[in-house]
């Protein structure tokens, strides 16, 4: 079933967990799929087959239990056991991931830096995650049992970092570097380019402008 799934709504699944998250923290026993449609606006039919790819998650007459929600949730999304992450790269982004307490609250732990400069290796980051030479990436992952890899490195060394990952057998990559990269079809690679995120509000910006000289 979660293979049938697009990758859309496993996003937007992601989305709800958050908002289940602050309801929680309110206090808050129901939510209702309108409620949830009001808070992205979506559309709460969208809502409801989303949920229900996954089985009959609401009651009827009452939407859903928020508690039972979160808990199927982080289940359909894996969460409900912790994953063991290693972050390629200790340069200022890397260390940054790295120390972020923000990932062990959600059930990812971060394990391991690699780098290859040896002043690095053998350090500590300042939340006390090792920095390990790359060379060794298949025996640590191995030891420390990583299923997820970051790519924090410059775009030029991407590729050859991403090589040396999935020669490791890691199988899911969180890829921050510039750039297309390429992975065989058994490996899962997600990019987040943050220069192509910056484009796209320079061009929101720009046809601000645009409008803006045009009304005056």
């Amino acid at each position: 079933m979660r293979e049938q799934v697009s990758e859309l709504t496993t996003n937007r699944l992601s989305l709800y967990l958050r908002f289940l998250n602050e309801l929680r923290g309110r206090g808050v026993k129901t939510v209702s799929s309108n409620v949830l449609a009001e808070q992205f606006g979506l559309n709460a039919a969208l809502i409801r087959k989303d949920l229900a790819n996954f089985g009959d998650l609401g009651v009827r007459g009452v939407g859903y239990v928020v508690e039972d929600l979160h808990r199927e949730l982080r289940s359909i999304l894996g969460l409900d056991r912790q994953l063991r992450v290693a972050i390629m790269g200790a340069g200022n982004l890397g260390l940054a991931l790295a120390d972020y307490p923000g990932f062990r609250q959600e059930g990812f732990r971060i394990v391991a830096l690699f780098d290859n400069i040896r002043d690095k290796v053998g350090s500590l980051s300042r939340r006390g995650v090792a920095i390990y030479d790359i060379q060794d990436l298949k025996e640590i992952a191995k030891q420390e049992g990583i299923t997820i890899a970051v790519i924090a490195v410059p775009a030029e060394s991407a590729q050859e970092v991403v090589n040396t990952v999935v020669s490791a057998g890691i199988r899911a990559v969180l890829n921050f570097s510039p750039g297309a990269l390429r992975v065989p079809p058994h490996v899962k690679l997600k990019s987040v380019d943050l220069t192509v995120s910056l484009e796209s509000l320079s061009f929101y910006l720009a046809r601000e402008a645009g409008r803006d000289m045009s009304d005056a």
